[in-house]
């Protein structure tokens, strides 16, 4: 281009001749010609048409990426595998010409969505303590040695970037509350507005542009927390880019490789000490210093966080006749005193609490039904069937919520088993934890199983030593070999001789 500039300027301004330019330059004069009639100023040069082995394939590449671009991220498929489908089918090119085409290929369908008006964006900005952004994302753990299945959920702070993630089996309500507490209580506060997309835990119904009918727990929720809650346009992600973006970085952050921790709660806690150290890791970019310092500053303009929300899902249920209730393909017992009546079940994300006449009468860890696992599970407390067992005792041989007692408990039931009428004792003496701690019954037990004398009278009688405080053994006080006596006893037979010499008539004999 700087050489055409030299030949306009000769031959137009200085008025050099064809044949001076070309002795000057080199160049033939023809070359001279068709420079200086040329209409642009820019040289064009003729790009030759090369074949290329990708040709006869491009139809079908072009229209692998049009399916591609109708798939979600997750499942989307990469160049590499494209290429190896076309291998497949007959392609002996190499993948950079493919990696070369898709990158042609994409940037035709942007410039025609801007075109068209689509994929125009304005960019946000928000102030210290304006907004938070919640998604949920789908990854994966090792947990106890298996490949799990995990929703995450993600809150970010609009202003200072700050982000938490928490790892959860299920997507459900009570998930939802718990991520929320946590998440606030993490960034230190509660910010004025939520951003959020219409997922069905938050939103019962989609109505015309903003309207929206939110579910009854939610807004219970939004309540509690006193925020306002937001809700994007139907499939509009950008109006919450930085937790849509926050979710990508993540799986490069965090899930790659995948963790490997003994238990879900491991998992969260490292998590937690994960976000914290990526914070002072990462620069803002927008405001001077890291996340961390940035995050300091909007600290002060967020709500101070006030109690937990109370985040249970109530189901109304019936006790079987077996003192069992359902949840979720599994079940959870019940004090045999509330068979067949009903029930209310307040599902925490780690536990269930079933509530009858306005009291928490019981409580259990919470399982989760594996996908794979087509059976269900039943969680017992052999304590809930005590009153069952005491008007029937035979049913504590072979029942099953008694498998799951304490060893010392099982190992005195053999024992009494044994004996006719062991039975009827055995329960009398594991009612004993209905009115006595539990761990004092054991302990007498197992004192009990060593002394070799599993009775219910002697148990009994160690059980009441225990709780007066009765030493358990008489305590021993040590003597020497050889007592000596201050005034030793003599053996003297003279006051029978007397008896005998006394003048009385008869002596009983």
């Amino acid at each position: 281009m700087e050489l055409l500039s030299v030949i306009r300027r000769w031959h137009l301004r200085d008025r050099c001749s064809i044949r001076e330019i070309s002795r000057r330059t080199g160049l033939s004069r023809n070359t001279v010609r068709k420079y200086l009639r040329a209409d642009s100023v820019e040289p064009r040069f003729h790009v030759p048409e090369r074949p290329s082995k990708l040709d006869p394939y491009a139809d079908k590449l072009a229209a692998m990426l049009r399916v591609e671009t109708g798939k979600s991220r997750k499942h989307k498929r990469t160049v590499k595998q494209l290429h190896a489908d076309l291998v497949i089918l007959g392609y002996e090119g190499s993948y950079n010409r493919v990696a070369a085409f898709t990158r042609d290929w994409k940037a035709a369908q942007l410039r025609e969505h801007q075109t068209s008006g689509r994929g125009t964006f304005v960019p946000l900005a928000f102030v210290p303590g304006e907004a938070f952004q919640f998604d949920w994302s789908e990854d994966w753990a090792i947990i106890a040695g298996e490949r799990t299945k995990l929703q995450v959920a993600h809150v970010k702070l609009s202003y200072s970037r700050a982000f938490t993630l928490r790892a959860y089996l299920l997507q459900t309500h009570e998930m939802l509350f718990d991520a929320h507490n946590h998440a606030f209580r993490m960034l230190g506060g509660v910010p004025r507005r939520g951003i959020y997309d219409n997922m069905k835990t938050a939103v019962d119904k989609v109505g015309r542009g903003k309207e929206r009918q939110v579910n009854i727990r939610f807004s219970a929720m939004v309540s509690h927390f006193l925020f306002e809650a937001e809700f994007c346009n139907p499939a509009s992600g950008w109006e919450k880019g930085q937790i849509e973006k926050n979710v990508q970085d993540a799986r490069h952050r965090l899930w790659q490789p995948l963790p490997n921790v003994p238990s879900l709660e491991a998992l969260n806690e490292w998590l937690e000490t994960r976000c914290r150290e990526l914070w002072t890791q990462i620069e803002h970019g927008a405001q001077p210093g890291s996340i961390a310092d940035v995050w300091a500053e909007e600290i002060r303009h967020l709500m101070p966080m006030p109690r937990p929300f109370d985040g249970f899902v109530e189901h109304a249920k019936r006790v079987s006749p077996t003192c069992l209730v359902h949840l979720e393909r599994n079940r959870y017992s019940v004090p045999a005193s509330f068979a067949n009546r009903p029930v209310s079940l307040r599902v925490y994300p780690d536990r269930i609490v079933v509530v009858a006449e306005g009291q928490a009468i019981c409580e259990h860890q919470r399982v989760f039904a594996r996908s794979h696992d087509r059976q269900s599970r039943t969680v017992y407390d052999w304590r809930h069937y005590l009153a069952v067992v005491q008007r029937k005792p035979g049913a504590l041989r072979n029942g099953a919520p008694f498998a799951e007692m304490p060893p010392a408990f099982r190992s005195l039931q053999q024992h009494l088993l044994k004996r006719p009428g062991g039975d009827r004792e055995m329960v009398e003496i594991l009612s004993l934890v209905l009115q006595h701690d539990e761990q004092i019954v054991l302990t007498a037990v197992e004192l009990a199983l060593q002394a070799g004398v599993p009775t219910k009278t002697h148990i009994i009688n160690l059980l009441h030593r225990l709780i007066d405080g009765t030493p358990l053994s008489t305590p021993t006080i040590p003597a020497p070999s050889a007592l000596t006596l201050t005034t030793e006893p003599q053996a003297n037979v003279e006051r029978y001789d007397a008896l005998r010499r006394a003048r009385e008539a008869r002596h009983a004999s």
